[in-house]
């Protein structure tokens, strides 16, 4: 895909108009998910939880949240979100302003804050294997890439092999902890030291926090980037851990106002505003998040179990390395085939659809499982039977 983007870059202080045409290639993951999504019976590796119902929703608002409700409007809204969303998305963080926090798509939030930070020519250090647009975007710009990937045997992450990835030219370090697709998970001394090592690189940390307060067992929440980094930006939405996928709500916090006005100025080239009636369900949703956390890490942590099971008795997992947050986990399978191949031949053999490992670019026999699915138990009933006869 190829077109034409004019927007002002932000590096050490200063706005560079820029004109570029700009070639990306296509969202491999994202195509493989409108390939059979809507069509197979049983979805094994969706990252987000089971949708919640409009009623749901509703039934868990407060009497001023109902109002808002039945008095929408539906013209246009504010730029950087409705001023209600942003102080109910604030009670997470520790910035006080509605001026730190600018509300829009996840997709675009994470498409906008490449294309204001980086120059063609810049060095990117990012997370691997990651969701595509982590990479992809970087790519389009014309940025050099390169890869901190954590030890397959466990799914960590060493931030020494963070340290020694610096360039002369690095601008920016890409995380993502609950970390999709393996599950994995850092600790806060883990997290300080990457702030250290972006601190005395002066460069910014982009956050993918889209799995954030997903956590059960004895694993310690993480704090978001933005309060603890003066050049962090934490991205998070309402797709994972609410179970509202549909609304499309997003929203990017930083202590680093001026990047955040530039967010905004480049989203009237894109979509403008936010959906007015997606904007009061996430104030319901964020004023009343335990209604929609606690069902969805519940059902996370007792299908983690139940995969736990299937993979002592089941010959097709090699290995199981159960995540620490977040509510996937990248599996190994044993077979003789690509991860692609069977992948292909299971869906249409069962209705039951993975996503095999060649969707992140990743070497080896690998799918992501999901475990926010109140049908998992079912799916793996299926599984069990396949290849039996």
């Amino acid at each position: 895909m190829i077109f034409a983007v004019y927007f002002k870059s932000y590096t050490e202080g200063c706005f560079v108009q820029q004109l570029i045409k700009m070639k990306i290639n296509s969202f491999k993951l994202e195509r493989y998910f409108a390939q059979h999504e809507f069509t197979a019976k049983y979805l094994l590796s969706s990252s987000d939880c089971d949708g919640y119902e409009l009623n749901y929703v509703l039934d868990n608002a407060s009497q001023e949240e109902l109002e808002l409700w039945q008095n929408i409007r539906l013209g246009y809204t504010e730029s950087a979100g409705n001023a209600l969303l942003r102080e109910a998305i604030l009670q997470f963080y520790h910035l006080q302003s509605i001026e730190n926090v600018v509300v829009a798509s996840p997709g675009e939030l994470n498409f906008i804050s490449m294309n204001v930070l980086l120059n063609p020519g810049d060095h990117v250090i990012t997370i691997s294997p990651c969701y595509q647009s982590l990479s992809e975007v970087v790519k389009s710009i014309g940025c050099h890439l390169s890869y901190w990937k954590p030890n397959p045997d466990n799914w960590e992450f060493n931030t020494r092999d963070l340290e020694v990835l610096f360039k002369d030219n690095t601008r920016l370090i890409i995380i993502n902890f609950p970390h999709n697709p393996t599950g994995s998970y850092i600790t806060k001394d883990q997290l300080n030291e990457i702030v250290e090592i972006a601190r005395r690189n002066n460069v910014y940390i982009f956050s993918d926090e889209m799995y954030y307060k997903l956590i059960y067992g004895d694993t310690r929440e993480l704090p978001p980037i933005s309060d603890i980094y003066e050049k962090g930006i934490s991205l998070w939405g309402t797709s994972k851990t609410f179970g509202m996928a549909g609304l499309r709500t997003g929203w990017l916090v930083s202590q680093d106002t001026r990047f955040i006005n530039e967010v905004v100025s480049f989203k009237d080239y894109l979509s403008i505003c936010n959906s007015a009636t997606s904007e009061v369900l996430s104030i319901i949703a964020l004023n009343n998040i335990d209604c929609f956390l606690n069902p969805n890490i519940q059902k996370i942590d007792k299908n983690i179990r139940l995969f736990q099971e299937f993979s002592n008795r089941n010959t097709l997992v090699d290995s199981f390395i159960p995540p620490k947050a977040g509510s996937v986990a990248f599996v190994k399978l044993q077979i003789e085939k690509s991860a692609l191949q069977f992948s292909n031949e299971l869906i249409e053999k069962t209705g039951i659809m993975t996503v095999p490992s060649e969707m992140f670019d990743y070497p080896g026999k690998y799918i992501r499982v999901g475990f926010g699915r109140e049908n998992l138990p079912d799916t793996l009933h299926k599984l069990q039977d396949y290849g039996k006869d």
